[in-house]
């Protein structure tokens, strides 16, 4: 986990940050002047814990997408470094070729081997270049098929972490069939025979989520988000400009107590105090919880009952309202 000076901060987390110097200052004067002024800093540091829980409880729906960002948030590799163990990367769609925003493969949970798949978004500028800032063309999604399908073959269960600003929509991944292959994803991942558990983790973007997105139980982490398109594209459609973003994020009502409410998500996993980029550990810790305890319960259900669960359960999303023909003509 890193620590201050090389942590980066938000603007609303600067308070923290104004302590964090404090702490800087008097650890720098105690060196030079030999004076104990580790009660001080304990006070500071006790003052911090309570900023972060003060600033958690009162934040906005932006605020929130952009913790779900923060630059110093776990992706997916950290989740599979804390929770799992033998962590064995496949690789390849068997296709074109290895889509580096899309990473997947064999671990074993505490003994039970589960087939692990994940979009990865990089922890510097090069790796994020290098894994496309977690966006995947088709063959990351065809490769994320093929590990579900090898999954199914071994009986193991599937465990996909989401966190991605939407597929890539470049040219050359529509002429590779983009929209294809996410839809492909969403018919199949309804009907594996295996358990299958999803985790929001960070940014849940339209199709690009929902390309390893279905599941028997679908879990969301406290500071995340999870709709049809982020806040800076809506506020570019609807008002041609970006400067709507926390209007847009407010309306598109994407947070984790907003996508329980619609019954979208089925378990808000809490994060350390201040979001996850706090406490690795701890984050890891809660997820695992929440992931064992929701494959337990899952693999007691019949396969076929779970299937008929699943697809039910994806049915039903969303809100309509169906009138008779008379109420139609009236309108």
């Amino acid at each position: 986990m890193p620590q201050y000076p090389n942590r980066q901060f938000l603007d609303f987390e600067q308070p923290i940050k104004t302590l964090y110097e404090e702490i800087e200052k008097l650890k720098q004067t105690a060196e030079k002047s030999k004076i104990d002024m580790s009660d001080s800093i304990n006070k500071l540091e006790n003052a911090i814990v309570e900023k972060r829980r003060e600033i958690t409880e009162h934040l906005t729906p932006w605020q929130r997408v952009q913790l779900s960002r923060h630059p110093d948030r776990p992706y997916t590799h950290k989740y599979i470094e804390k929770i799992f163990n033998h962590f064995i990367e496949l690789h390849g769609d068997r296709n074109v070729r290895d889509d580096k925003a899309m990473v997947g493969g064999f671990a074993d949970l505490d003994g039970e081997t589960v087939m692990i798949i994940g979009q990865q978004k990089g922890i510097n500028t090069k790796m994020r270049q290098q894994r496309n800032f977690g966006m995947a063309n088709p063959e990351g999604y065809r490769k994320a098929l093929r590990l579900m399908r090898l999954a199914e073959k071994f009986n193991k269960p599937i465990i996909t972490l989401v966190d991605t600003p939407g597929a890539y929509p470049g040219l050359e991944a529509e002429e590779r069939g983009q929209g294809e292959a996410i839809a492909r994803n969403i018919y199949e991942m309804i009907r594996l025979k295996v358990p299958v558990i999803v985790v929001i983790i960070g940014e849940g973007a339209s199709g690009g989520a929902l390309g390893i997105g279905v599941g028997d139980k679908v879990l969301m982490m406290e500071n995340t988000w999870y709709t049809v398109i982020s806040p800076e594209s809506c506020s570019s459609i609807l008002w041609r400009s970006w400067d709507k973003k926390e209007i847009a994020a407010e309306q598109l009502r994407l947070t984790s107590i907003d996508m329980k409410g619609f019954g979208l998500v089925d378990e808000i996993v809490p994060e350390p105090v201040g979001g996850a980029h706090w406490d690795y550990a701890e984050a890891a810790d809660t997820l695992k919880k929440y992931i064992k305890k929701n494959l337990a319960e899952l693999k007691t259900i019949d396969p076929v009952k779970r299937i008929d669960q699943r697809i039910e359960k994806f049915g039903k999303m969303g809100f309509w309202e169906e009138l008779t023909a008379e109420q139609a003509a009236s309108r």
